[in-house]
């Protein structure tokens, strides 16, 4: 099958496919960090729009025609904002593991910081998608 990720997503995302419910139930400190170290995201096509499934996307075109795209709207109005966005460091810059809609949420909130928990690349193997481990 012929890989349809777009460039930008090769260039700035992850190399592996990680399970959110894996991050969720890591023990990370939750810290503060400034709405501007990941504002980066809503200029990147992470999302698929209406009726689609690549990378076609950004979180700013969402929020500039929410009614174009009324399934990332909702994600976005509904996302509950206690939990903190899960980030790890990637390439050079903190990168989203879980919680866009939440960022994206709170800067339209008009919030300066917001609250992550940064996710050591060595916890990696743990949050791993499928099941990693050895079968005996």
């Amino acid at each position: 099958m012929k890989d349809v990720t777009p460039q930008i997503i090769k260039d700035v995302g992850f190399d592996f496919d990680w399970d959110s419910k894996k991050v969720w139930a890591l023990n990370e400190p939750v810290i503060d960090m400034l709405m501007s170290e990941l504002e980066w995201h809503f200029d990147i096509p992470f999302w698929d729009s209406e009726g689609t499934d690549a990378y076609n996307l950004t979180p700013r075109e969402v929020m500039a025609h929410p009614e174009q795209e009324p399934t990332h709207w909702r994600m976005i109005q509904e996302s509950d904002t206690s939990f903190p966005i899960d980030i790890m460091e990637n390439k050079e810059r903190w990168l989203i593991l879980d919680g866009l809609h939440r960022c994206v949420k709170e800067y339209m909130a008009g919030k300066k910081t917001v609250k992550v928990r940064k996710i050591p690349r060595s916890r990696i193997p743990e949050i791993l998608e499928g099941d990693t481990s050895v079968k005996q």
